[in-house]
């Protein structure tokens, strides 16, 4: 599929924000007053500011509002509510965290589980797509949580579960990467079946469905080429993984190698999701003859 920028920075700044908000409301790390208060606008501005930005793709944004109504069958509209109530909530908490200096810990608890939660919907609205059989995996909602997770510890500066959910981010991202290689092909899904005329012979088209481009082709029949998705993987790996790894566990303790941490963390996380969207493969490629 086409990996369209706002998508990209949506996923991974709100995956971000949220897992800082978990942190956050597990009370895992005791903070108050004003540092608490740069802690709570780091995760605000990472989630509010994904959520923003994922407006920028739709075709009309102004009917965004529309979406929290149709909650009882759509993963888009549960993703909005359950946004809306974990920073609601957090919101709540942070101020008697802030200012009060007290922590309201089933508040914080229940903010920490909707944060997680709006993490989860979001990869269902993924999940789902029987059409796209790369995505259509349980392990595309471990991986969108494992690198939530994996952020908001390792801004939380919670060295020692940063380290560990890093590490299991990374395997998750390799195997679905494994998997999802061979997806299409396991699905079963051909020009045949897409026809109903396999029972006849091999179908094939017998020339293109038309002269130019449409719609379909520039979203949905993007093709990354394998030598450079082999580079692309690697380069992420060692950006969202083991460099931040490396500086946490072999290296002195500094603001400087703590904030290069936290910059390759996420160049590596944009990297690893420009290719979840760019080798999406959607059936509807076959019938231009791109799979």
């Amino acid at each position: 599929m086409h990996p369209a920028p706002s998508v990209i920075f949506f996923t991974v700044f709100s995956g971000v924000g949220f897992g800082l908000l978990v942190f956050l409301g597990l009370d895992t790390f005791y903070v108050t007053g004003w540092t608490a208060f740069v802690f709570f606008s780091i995760a605000y501005l990472c989630a509010v500011g994904g959520l923003i930005a994922s407006t920028f793709h739709l075709g009309h944004p102004e009917r965004a509002m529309k979406a929290f109504t149709q909650w009882r069958s759509s993963w888009l509209s549960r993703e909005g509510v359950c946004a809306v109530v974990a920073l609601v909530l957090m919101g709540i908490y942070g101020a008697g965290v802030v200012f009060l200096q007290v922590h309201w810990a089933i508040l914080g608890h229940l903010g920490a589980l909707f944060s997680l939660l709006t993490v989860f919907t979001t990869s269902m609205i993924y999940t789902q797509l029987k059409t796209i059989p790369r995505w259509n995996s349980w392990l595309t909602p471990l991986m969108f949580m494992s690198f939530s997770l994996a952020g908001g510890a390792l801004l939380s500066g919670n060295v020692g579960s940063a380290t560990v959910l890093i590490l299991v981010a990374a395997l998750i991202q390799i195997v679905l990467w494994l998997r999802g290689d061979g997806a299409l092909a396991r699905s079963g899904t051909t020009l045949a079946t897409a026809t109903g005329l396999g029972h006849i012979g091999d179908v094939r088209a017998f020339e293109p469905p038309h002269t130019g481009t449409n719609y379909l082709l520039k979203e949905f029949a993007y093709v990354v080429g394998r030598k450079h998705s082999t580079k692309l993987r690697i380069i992420s790996i060692v950006l969202f993984a083991v460099i931040p790894v490396a500086l946490l566990v072999f290296a002195p303790f500094s603001h400087l190698l703590a904030a290069l941490a936290v910059v390759s963390h996420v160049a590596g996380a944009f990297a690893t999701r420009w290719l979840f969207f760019a080798e999406a493969e959607h059936v509807v490629g076959l019938y231009y003859g791109k799979r």
